[in-house]
């Protein structure tokens, strides 16, 4: 996937034995939607504009709550060097520092491509076989710039914690897990949102492409900071479509993802 494309493919292991793959939500302009349902709809936006729910269990889960201890211990050492930097005894914790001081020093789109930049050109591309004699292992920020390299989640989770220490809302940020379907293996990136719409920060280019825009990745596990790993649906919960007989519904249209009421 252009200059920074790994030589190993990127494969995500993410519950092999239950992967599943969803599609884009069938939603089609004149659709009838209640008010209430409207405003849920509103509230849940994920990146490709699909609904997730919570995953209690499973190895992705794990790996992301082992990924989440290491991050803790991460910031201990980070804050510590980010107050006496002349004495830091971290190479690794200094150069994310550095990352995220020049991001901070940006704003908006040029914050979120000034880390996707910096960390596509910190990190080679490695597999996590050739590394670690393991498949899919899922490192921490500082384990990955102390050994500068990784595989696709790597620069992933690298790139989801240095948008948050430069000041990026955790709520606008997510990890995402993809099917590539021209590649035919599965990959991570992180995703950003700005202005109400989500970018790509792929570790195989350096442009940040919006995510209506990447026709050849189906979505099929979303992370966050909050509520931790989420698998997409191809419909929305029935929570929410139950509503619909709740409340008188309203006719709209749904272009390009947007919904706008449309008055009879």
């Amino acid at each position: 996937m252009g200059l920074f494309a790994q030589s190993q493919p990127c494969r995500v292991i993410v519950l092999a034995a239950s992967l599943l793959w969803f599609g884009a939500a069938d939603l089609n302009a004149g659709s009838v939607i209640s008010p209430g349902t409207l405003d849920v709809i509103r509230k849940s936006a994920e990146p490709f504009g699909l609904f997730a729910s919570r995953v209690n269990g499973g190895s992705l889960r794990e790996k992301w709550l082992g990924v989440e201890r290491k991050l803790d211990e991460e910031r201990v050492q980070l804050a510590l060097c980010d107050g006496d930097r002349e004495h830091c005894v971290s190479p690794a914790a200094l150069r994310l520092l550095a990352i995220v001081d020049n991001a901070r020093a940006r704003d908006g789109r040029a914050r979120l491509g000034e880390v996707n930049r910096a960390i596509n050109l910190a990190i080679r591309p490695m597999s996590d076989l050739a590394q670690y004699g393991q498949i899919d292992v899922w490192s921490s920020p500082l384990v990955t710039l102390t050994t500068g390299a990784g595989d696709c989640e790597d620069y992933a989770i690298a790139k989801f914690v240095a948008l948050q220490m430069a000041g990026v809302s955790p709520d606008d940020l997510r990890i995402v897990v993809v099917r590539d379907t021209i590649r035919r293996e599965h990959h991570a990136v992180a995703m950003a949102r700005l202005d109400g719409h989500w970018l790509t920060l792929d570790n195989g280019r350096m442009a940040m492409v919006e995510d209506a825009d990447v026709g050849n990745y189906r979505p099929l596990f979303v992370i966050d900071a909050d509520r931790g790993v989420m698998r997409y649906e191809d419909s929305p919960p029935p929570a929410l479509l139950s509503q619909q007989n709740a409340v008188p519904a309203l006719p709209v249209n749904l272009v390009a993802g947007d919904l706008t009421s449309r008055s009879n």
